[in-house]
C-alpha cells in the first residue's frame, strides 16, 4: 500500500446553528485501503461524508485529492474526481429498471449523434456488474419490484460503475443479509487490489473488524483515535484469550471507549421474573410465506426471532399485528383468543409494534415530539368533539422523554431532527403510552450508534422487569445471543429451531436458520 495519501483533510471544520459538527479534523485514506470510519451519532462522520460528497461545503480547512488542494462543489463534481458515495438512504428510481438506475444519465448509445439508449447492452453491463457482487438480478426489473437489500445491492453496483477512485461507504449493510455481507466485503477487497480505496462507515462493529485496514475514531466532531486493523483485532488474537469470541468482544469494548469516552456495557440484559405466557401464536399462516408458525412469549420475557433476511420473521409480526390478512391459526392475548384483523384491533389488545422502519412506518418526521409519542392513544386524549387536549398531551411526552432520556431541546422538536437513537425512543414512547402487555420490537437497534444501543437495550431490560413481554426481532445474532431469554429461528416462513438461554450456540442458530426445503415439500 502507497504511503502518499490519495485524499488528505487538514483542520477541517464546519458548523451549524449551535452545533460544531467538525473542530479541525485531520483525515486520511490511502490508496488500496478499506478505512473503518467510527464513531456515535453525532460524531461528525456523516458530516464528513457529506462534505467529500459535495453535498456540504467546508467551513475551514484544506482537502488535498492526489496531493492537490480542491474545493467540492457538489455531487456531480466528486465523482469527476472520482469520489462515489452510497448512503444509508437509497438513491434510487423505483419505476425505473435495475440497468437505467445503474446507468443513470450515463447510458450507453447505439448512435450517440442520435441519443438512442442501447437497452440491450446496458442490461447486458448492469447484470454483469452485479455479478461480480454475487448478486444475479434482472437487469429489466423494476427496482420498486426489489426488497430493500435487493435495492442496496443495486446502489452498490451504481456506485461501482462509476470506476471511482475513493468510494464512500455510509452504513451499506444496514438492508443485506449475511450472503449478501460476503459477497461485499469480497467485493471490498477485490477494489483494494485494484488500488481503489474505501471509506466503511458502520454500527456493526463486528463487520467492521472482519475488513478493514485501519480505524479511525470520531467523538463530538474531533478525531480522537485510530488503530490498524491488527490493533483492533488483537485481543482475539491472543493466546491468552480463553476463546475467540471472548477476544472479540474485547476488541469492540476497546473501540466503544474510543466512540464514547466511557466504558459501555454491550448487551446490559437484567435477569427479570418470567411469568405466565402473555403472547400465544398458534399455527399461523398467511399469503405473506409464512406457514404453521407457533410461538409463545412469556410476561417479563425476551424471545428473540432469529433468521436470515427474507426468513418470514417481520411476516410473522405483521399477521400478529393485522397488518396483513391471516389466513389461518389464531393469536391469544393472556390466554384468551384475540381477533385481529388491523393494527387498531392490536393495539386495543395490548399489543404495540416498533417496525423494522422507523422513519416511514414508525414516525411522523415532520410532526413534533409530543405529536409523535401520543398518534397511537389520540382518541384516550381527546375531548367529545375530537379535539385533542393539549395538556393531556404534552404531560404524557414529558413524561416519556424524561422516563426514556430523549435528547431533544423541547417537546415541540421536530422529529426528524433529532439522531437514529432518539427517533428509535420516540417510537418506543409511542407504544408505551398504550400500556401494551405485548411489544414485538423489528430491529429496534438498527441504523443506530453503539452508545444509544447499550441505552436501548436496558431499556429493554427494564421494560421485562416491568412485565412486559418482548418479541424481538434481529439480523445481528450478538444482540439475538445477548439480550434474549430465549431464540425462536426461522426459514423459508416457519419454525426450525428453538434456544433456551443455557443453550445458546451461534452454530446451532446459524444451521436452524439455514434448513432450507424445497417449497412444494412444506406442503
Amino acid at each position: 500500500m502507497s504511503r502518499e495519501p490519495l485524499l488528505q483533510i487538514e483542520k477541517l471544520s464546519k458548523q451549524f446553528p449551535g452545533v460544531q459538527a467538525l473542530d479541525a479534523v485531520d483525515f486520511e485514506v490511502y490508496p488500496g485501503e478499506i478505512l473503518g470510519l467510527l464513531g456515535e451519532n453525532g460524531a461528525g462522520k456523516s458530516t464528513l461524508i457529506k462534505i467529500l460528497s459535495g453535498v456540504y461545503t467546508k467551513d475551514a480547512g484544506t482537502i488535498l485529492w492526489q496531493g492537490a488542494p480542491v474545493e467540492i462543489h457538489s455531487p456531480h463534481h466528486a465523482q469527476i474526481l472520482g469520489i462515489t458515495t452510497i448512503y444509508q438512504e437509497l438513491a434510487l428510481v423505483p419505476q425505473l429498471s435495475v440497468a437505467e438506475n445503474i446507468f443513470l444519465n450515463r447510458e450507453p448509445r447505439r448512435v450517440r449523434a442520435a441519443g438512442l439508449v442501447d437497452f440491450a447492452r446496458m442490461k447486458r453491463e448492469a447484470e454483469a456488474i452485479l455479478a461480480d457482487l454475487g448478486v444475479e438480478l434482472d437487469g429489466a426489473k423494476k427496482v420498486q419490484e426489489l426488497p430493500v437489500a435487493a435495492q442496496q445491492m443495486v446502489e452498490i453496483a451504481k456506485a461501482i460503475s462509476r470506476n471511482a477512485r475513493l468510494i464512500l461507504m455510509d452504513e451499506p449493510t444496514s438492508a443485506l443479509s449475511s450472503k449478501e455481507v460476503v459477497a461485499l466485503f469480497d467485493l471490498m477487497r477485490r477494489l483494494k487490489e485494484k488500488d481503489v480505496s474505501v471509506v466503511f462507515v458502520s454500527h456493526r462493529l463486528e463487520e467492521v473488524l472482519q475488513v478493514v485496514d485501519r480505524l479511525v475514531v470520531f467523538r463530538d466532531g474531533k478525531r480522537v483515535g485510530e488503530l490498524s486493523g491488527a490493533e483492533a483485532t488483537d485481543d482475539a488474537r491472543s493466546p491468552s484469550t480463553s476463546s475467540s469470541s471472548k477476544g472479540e468482544r474485547a476488541s469492540e469494548e476497546k473501540i466503544i471507549r474510543l466512540m464514547v469516552g466511557r466504558q459501555v456495557g454491550l448487551f446490559p440484559k437484567e435477569d427479570a421474573k418470567i411469568g405466565e405466557p402473555v403472547l400465544q401464536v398458534q399455527n399461523l399462516s398467511g399469503s405473506n410465506g409464512v406457514r404453521n408458525v407457533s410461538l409463545t412469549v412469556r410476561a417479563g420475557e425476551i424471545v428473540g426471532l432469529a433468521g436470515l433476511i427474507g426468513a418470514g420473521r417481520t411476516e410473522v409480526a405483521r399477521l400478529i399485528c393485522g397488518a396483513d390478512k391471516l389466513d389461518a391459526g389464531q393469536v391469544l392475548i393472556q390466554g384468551k383468543p384475540v381477533a385481529i384483523k388491523n393494527p387498531s384491533d392490536a393495539v386495543r389488545a395490548g399489543i404495540g409494534w416498533i417496525p423494522e422502519d422507523r422513519k416511514n412506518q414508525g414516525l411522523v418526521l415532520g410532526m413534533d415530539v409530543k405529536q409523535n409519542t401520543t398518534l397511537a392513544i389520540l382518541k384516550r386524549i381527546s375531548n367529545a368533539v375530537g379535539t385533542v387536549r393539549a395538556d393531556s398531551e404534552k404531560e404524557i411526552a414529558s413524561e416519556y422523554v424524561k422516563t426514556l432520556s430523549i435528547a431533544t431541546p423541547s417537546i415541540s422538536q421536530q422529529v426528524g431532527n433529532l439522531s437514529g437513537g432518539n427517533q428509535q425512543k420516540v417510537v418506543l414512547a409511542k407504544w408505551l403510552s398504550t400500556k401494551p402487555r405485548v411489544l414485538i420490537m423489528d430491529e429496534p437497534t438498527r441504523g443506530i450508534d453503539v452508545g444509544a444501543k447499550a441505552e436501548f437495550h436496558a431499556l429493554m431490560s427494564r421494560l421485562a422487569q416491568q412485565g412486559i413481554g418482548i418479541l424481538m426481532i434481529s439480523s445481528e445474532l450478538p444482540e439475538i445471543m445477548g439480550m434474549s431469554d430465549r431464540v425462536i429461528v426461522m426459514c423459508q416462513g416457519r419454525v426450525t429451531g428453538e434456544f433456551d438461554r443455557a443453550n445458546f450456540s451461534q452454530e446451532a442458530i446459524m444451521t436452524s436458520a439455514t434448513k432450507f426445503l424445497a417449497l412444494d415439500a412444506l406442503e
